[in-house]
C-alpha cells in the first residue's frame, strides 16, 4: 500500500483566492488588521503567563497608513512578530492558522483567547487588492529580522532586514484597478464598518483637537469690548475604535444611558431612542455576548431587516443574520458576538451548524424571558408600549411554538376603550355575557375603531367587550389561538348582526308571516347586485338598522391570511368581495318597502337604505356617493 502528502498548488490557488475565497475584495482590510489583533493578543497573553522574557506589553497599536504618491498601504502592529522559521511555516504554507495552533498549544492556560483567526488564509486576501506583498517582522524571542515578498506568483523572497522593535509591518502595493483604497476617505469607511470595536486601538492618521490642558483668556479693552482667545489646538492620533463596547462588558456596570449611547453609536442617524434592550451574555454552552434593542415599529410587515450586526471577537462579520436570529427578531437591531458561530473560510457568512440552532434558541428564550420580566416589574409601561412592540410578539408566536407557550403570559389585548387583557384574563372576563347557546366564548373584535364605529356601539350597549386588533397578521394569530382553545372563537363586529354573533337561546319572533318575507326577499334581490350581496333576512330589534351590510367571517379570515402569506385558502386573495346584506323584518321601513305598491318607490326606498348601508362600512364611493348624497337632499326638501 502506497501512501503521500496532496500538496496544494500555490500557482493554482492564488487564483482562487483573489477571484473566488472573498466575495468583497474590501475584506483584505478586515482580515489584515485581525491578524494584526491576533499577533498583539498573542503577546498580550505571553507577557501574561510569563512566557515572553523580559518582553513589556506597554500600549500598541494598530497602525494603518497609505502612501498615494507610492501606491503603498502599510499595516503595522507591535505583536508577536516571526522570525524566518515562523515566516516559512505560517506564510508559504497556505492554511496552517497561527491561531488555531496558539489556542491550541495554550488552551490549558488561556480560558478566553480572544485570539481571530481560523483558516489562515486572510493574509492572502492581500493579493486581491495588490500586485506585490511585503512582510517586514522581527519575533519577541529573535534578535534578527526578516522581510519577505511575493508578487502573487508561486515565486517568494526572504531575506534578512534590519528593524529595531518587535512586530510586523505588511506592505500593500496596490494594483492599479484597486487605487481606491488608497483613498482616505475609503480606509475610513471600511475600518468604521469592520473594525470600529477592534479590540487593539487602530490609528489611522492624526487629528486636531481642542487642548484638553488649554483654558481660552477673555480680555477687556479700553471700550469694554470682551475678547476671547481661540482655543488651542494640539495634534493627536486618530483613534478610529471603540476597544471596549457596552457589550463587552457586564450588565451590572452599565445604565440605562449606557444602553442609549451605545445604540446611538450603532445607529447614529437614528433619532429615535429604542424602546428597550436585553443584555445577551452566556458561556455555556457556547459562548455569545451582545445587546438587542427593541425599536419602535409602524403596523407594516414591510419592515426592513438586516440591522442586526454580527461579530466575531469584536470583528464585524455580516448583517445578514439569518439562521442565528430567528425571522421574528431580525426587526430587532443591535450587536451578537460569538466565536462559536461556524462560518465559512472567508468569514463572510454562516455555514449551517447545529450550534447555531441552540444559538438561535437561547436568543429566543433569552428575549421571551425579558419581555416576561418586563411585563411583571411595570405592566402599565408594557401596555403604554404593546403598540409598537406587538408585531414582534405576533409574529414570534406564530412562528415559534416555545415562543407561543411563553408569550400567552404577556401577549396583550387590547381593547376599543383602551384597556388590555391577556388572553387568560379576557376569558375570565367575557365568559359570562359572550357564552353562546352552545357553550363557546365569543371574542369580538374590531380592525378600524371609525370605521366599524356602529357596529362597535350596537355590541357595548349589549354589554360586549370588544378588542382592537388592527396588525396585519392577526387572522393568523386568532386562527392559531383558535387552534388552542376548543371552546373560544373570534369574529369581528361586522361580520354579522349583533344578535347573531354570539346566539342565545331566546329566538326573535318576525313581525312578518312566512309569506310575507317570501315575497319580500325577491323584491329586495331585484335592487341589489346579486353578484356581491347574499340577502339575509332576519327578525332582529324593531329599532336596529333596516339594512346592515355584514362580511362572513370565515370568507375574510381566508382572503387575509392569503394576503398577507402563510396561510387561508390558495388563490383566495384573488376572490372578489362578497357580502350579507342582512334585512331587518321587524323595522318599519323594511314592512313599508313591502306594503307599497308603487315600484318606483319601492325602488328608491330600498335604494336609499342599501346606500346607508354600505356607507357605514365605507363601500359608497365615487358615482354612487354623488348619487345618493343628490337624493338624500332631494327628500329633505
Amino acid at each position: 500500500m502506497a501512501k503521500g502528502n496532496i500538496n496544494v498548488s500555490v500557482e493554482n490557488i492564488f487564483p482562487l483566492i483573489k477571484k473566488f475565497l472573498y466575495s468583497d475584495h474590501e475584506i483584505f482590510l478586515r482580515e489584515l488588521i485581525s491578524n494584526a489583533t491576533d499577533a498583539t493578543s498573542k503577546m498580550k497573553h505571553l507577557i501574561t503567563m510569563g512566557e515572553a522574557g523580559n518582553e513589556e506589553y506597554g500600549s500598541p497599536v494598530v497602525e494603518v497608513i497609505a502612501d498615494k504618491e507610492n501606491k503603498t498601504l502599510r499595516i503595522i502592529d507591535q505583536g508577536i512578530g516571526m522570525n524566518e522559521e515562523e515566516v516559512e511555516k505560517y506564510i508559504n504554507q497556505i492554511a496552517f492558522s497561527g491561531a488555531e495552533e496558539f489556542i491550541d498549544k495554550y488552551k490549558d492556560k488561556v480560558e478566553d483567547s480572544g485570539i481571530i483567526g481560523h483558516f489562515g488564509l486572510g493574509f492572502y486576501s492581500a493579493f486581491m487588492v495588490a500586485d506585490k506583498v511585503e512582510i517586514i517582522t522581527k519575533s519577541y524571542k529573535d534578535p534578527a529580522a526578516v522581510k519577505w515578498s511575493c508578487d502573487g506568483s508561486p515565486n517568494y523572497e526572504i531575506e534578512p532586514v534590519e528593524k529595531e522593535t518587535r512586530g510586523s509591518e505588511i506592505v500593500l502595493h496596490i494594483a492599479e484597478d484597486s487605487l481606491d483604497f488608497l483613498e482616505d476617505s475609503k480606509i475610513t469607511e471600511l475600518l468604521n464598518k469592520y473594525n470600529r470595536f477592534n479590540q487593539i486601538p487602530i490609528k489611522f492618521g492624526t487629528k486636531e483637537i481642542n487642548d484638553p490642558e488649554f483654558t481660552p483668556q477673555t480680555t477687556t479693552d479700553a471700550d469694554g469690548k470682551e475678547t476671547t482667545e481661540p482655543h488651542k489646538q494640539i495634534t493627536v492620533d486618530n483613534i478610529i475604535n471603540n476597544t471596549n463596547p457596552a457589550w463587552t462588558k457586564k450588565p451590572s456596570d452599565l445604565e440605562a444611558d449606557d444602553y442609549n449611547t451605545f445604540y446611538r453609536e450603532l445607529y447614529p442617524s437614528q433619532f429615535e431612542e429604542p424602546l428597550f434592550n436585553i443584555h445577551l451574555n452566556v458561556d455555556y454552552p457556547f459562548n455569545l455576548t451582545g445587546i438587542l434593542y427593541f425599536p419602535k415599529l409602524s403596523q407594516s410587515m414591510d419592515i426592513q431587516k438586516d440591522k442586526i450586526q454580527l461579530y466575531q471577537n469584536q470583528v464585524f462579520i455580516t448583517d445578514n443574520v439569518e439562521g442565528i436570529v430567528p425571522d421574528f427578531l431580525q426587526m430587532l437591531k443591535g450587536v451578537i458576538d460569538s466565536p462559536d458561530i461556524p462560518l465559512n473560510v472567508s468569514r463572510s457568512y454562516l455555514q449551517a451548524d447545529g450550534a447555531v440552532k441552540k444559538i438561535s434558541g437561547y436568543i429566543t428564550k433569552k428575549i421571551a424571558d425579558k419581555l416576561t420580566s418586563l411585563f411583571k416589574k411595570d405592566r402599565a409601561d408594557f401596555e403604554q408600549k404593546w403598540n409598537d412592540i406587538k408585531v414582534i410578539i405576533e409574529y414570534g408566536m406564530l412562528s415559534d411554538d416555545k415562543f407561543y407557550d411563553k408569550a400567552k403570559k404577556f401577549s396583550l389585548f387590547p381593547t376599543v376603550d383602551d384597556t388590555f387583557f391577556t388572553i387568560e384574563e379576557l376569558q375570565e372576563k367575557i365568559k359570562a355575557a359572550q357564552t353562546d347557546k352552545d357553550g363557546n366564548t365569543i371574542v369580538l373584535y374590531a380592525a378600524n375603531k371609525e370605521a366599524q364605529h356602529g357596529y362597535i356601539q350596537e355590541a357595548k350597549e349589549k354589554g360586549y367587550e370588544v378588542l382592537l386588533l388592527d396588525s396585519p397578521i392577526v387572522s393568523h394569530l386568532i386562527q392559531k389561538i383558535e387552534a388552542s382553545n376548543e371552546k373560544l372563537k373570534f369574529t369581528r363586529v361586522d361580520s354579522d348582526h349583533i344578535d347573531n354573533l354570539i346566539k342565545k337561546d331566546e329566538e326573535k319572533i318576525s313581525k312578518l308571516s312566512d309569506e310575507e318575507k317570501e315575497a319580500l326577499k325577491p323584491i329586495i334581490e331585484a335592487n341589489v347586485p346579486k353578484e356581491s350581496y347574499t340577502v339575509q333576512l332576519e327578525s332582529l330589534d324593531s329599532n336596529a338598522n333596516p339594512f346592515s351590510i355584514t362580511v362572513p367571517e370565515f370568507m375574510r379570515r381566508m382572503k387575509e391570511m392569503s394576503q398577507t402569506g402563510g396561510g387561508g385558502m390558495f388563490g383566495m386573495q384573488n376572490m372578489p368581495e362578497m357580502y350579507n346584506l342582512v334585512v331587518n323584518t321587524n323595522n318599519d321601513l323594511v314592512k313599508e318597502i313591502l306594503d307599497n305598491k308603487d315600484e318606483g318607490i319601492q325602488k328608491e326606498l330600498i335604494g336609499q337604505a342599501f346606500d346607508l348601508a354600505k356607507l357605514s362600512q365605507n363601500l359608497l364611493h365615487g358615482e354612487e356617493l354623488t348619487n345618493f348624497i343628490k337624493r338624500s337632499y332631494k327628500m329633505i326638501k
